[in-house]
């Protein structure tokens, strides 16, 4: 079962706009199921495939030849000698729309990219499924706190109860896992995390030590929704420093990790600089940390991390799906340890949110929004108390309680 892309609105746009579309994203999110429900009508080669890979490398001048673009590449990542070719196609033609691509690797595209064809490519980032997409909503407004967006949004809401939220939470949003009722989520994930070891960390790294990675995995992963501290990751992971640095590079260039980065400015001298982490699976994160079920997983620890873990993913991807790659969210914490969990930045104004994983907002829960009214330099908008409270109301003079449901 084909669930809709929220994405292909974006794509739409960009083939009018550029000669390339590169559609990035982690293994298994729907890139070229995105790519061939957008356009069945065009040939498809997938660089997966050994043979088409060894003419594309070796032949990359003549591989267009015998598949003459408009068409599909899957997984262009394996045969970067392609790129300088379709930079020849797209000037010599000048057509839009006439190579759509897709890759999980973004370090290694990236990098041909900013070399190859800068100005001729439009970027897409797919993430997993949306709320939105599980629950058939064709809203498609990036999250904001704004009345404006929550009015919009009010139309379209539809229900979402407590069990169903931990169960999505765990579940995870990869679409394998949605569109299939006999999925098991055990084995599901023990062959994600197998592939990626196999094929992405060993093109990337040359890891030597795969089971080492695997912990260092696990540690990121227990790291979800707190401050990146990249020392005591290493340690917790039993690797060097360096080397840990180098092997968070590659879990963000293989989009599993988001690094959110702190607020600040040249006046603020209370803010710490350090970003926060965040695994956009939690599926991928519960399967790691062995959270085993959705009861023990809400019923956790890491109860309150994997919840805003959720939300942080969830706004993220209502900016990626409207064509947003980089979008201005941000948090604040200073050394008195006030905290606000997101900053939505928009119009040189702060926007504020929190996140809790209670159905009883209070007041108090949004206090360290008025922070941002001392901070010299800074404007503040209406924020927003993002919980599993069922309804949407006033909390605190423009704040309000947004329901998960919102988003």
């Amino acid at each position: 079962m084909y669930i809709k892309r929220h994405l292909q609105a974006a794509l739409v746009k960009a083939e009018k706009m550029f000669g390339a579309i590169l559609v990035t994203g982690s293994r298994q999110v729907g890139k070229t199921t995105l790519l061939r429900n957008a356009k069945p009508d065009l040939p498809y080669v997938t660089l997966d495939d050994p043979i088409m890979l060894s003419s594309a490398v070796s032949e990359p001048g003549t591989f267009f030849r015998a598949t003459p673009p408009p068409l599909l590449v899957d997984e262009i990542q394996y045969a970067p000698q392609l790129f300088p070719h379709i930079k020849m196609s797209i000037d010599t033609e000048g057509r839009k729309g006439q190579f759509f691509l897709s890759g999980s690797q973004q370090y290694v595209m990236m990098k041909n990219v900013s070399e190859s064809l800068a100005g001729r490519i439009g970027i897409l980032n797919l993430y997993g499924l949306s709320l939105r997409e599980i629950q058939g909503i064709d809203f498609n407004l990036p999250f904001h706190p704004d009345p404006d967006y929550l009015e919009a949004r009010r139309a379209s809401v539809a229900p979402l109860d407590y069990k169903t939220v931990w169960e999505r939470i765990h579940q995870g949003a990869m679409p394998a896992m949605s569109a299939g009722e006999d999925m098991d989520w055990n084995l599901f994930y023990a062959a994600y995390v197998r592939t990626y070891l196999e094929r992405d960390v060993r093109d990337l790294a040359q890891v030597g030590d795969e089971i080492k990675f695997l912990q260092f995995m696990t540690a990121a992963a227990a790291l979800t929704g707190q401050l990146l501290n990249v020392a005591s990751l290493a340690r917790d992971a039993g690797v060097s420093q360096p080397t840990a640095e180098r092997w968070l590079a590659i879990l963000r260039a293989s989009n599993l990790v988001y690094l959110l980065q702190p607020y600040h400015n040249n006046v603020i001298k209370r803010a710490v600089k350090t970003p926060k982490l965040y695994f956009l699976d939690t599926g991928l994160a519960a399967y790691l940390t062995r959270w085993n079920t959705p009861e023990v997983l809400q019923n956790g620890a890491m109860a309150g991390a994997f919840f805003e873990t959720f939300v942080v993913a969830e706004i993220l991807k209502s900016y990626a799906n409207a064509g947003i790659l980089d979008p201005a969210l941000y948090f604040y914490r200073d050394k008195e340890q006030n905290e606000i969990d997101l900053l939505l930045y928009r119009d040189q104004t702060l926007f504020p949110i929190e996140i809790k994983k209670y159905a009883d907002p209070k007041v108090d829960d949004v206090k360290a929004f008025a922070i941002l009214d001392k901070l010299p330099g800074v404007k503040r908008g209406p924020g927003g108390l993002v919980c599993l409270y069922d309804t949407f109301l006033p909390l605190n003079g423009e704040d309000v309680i947004v329901p998960l449901a919102y988003i």
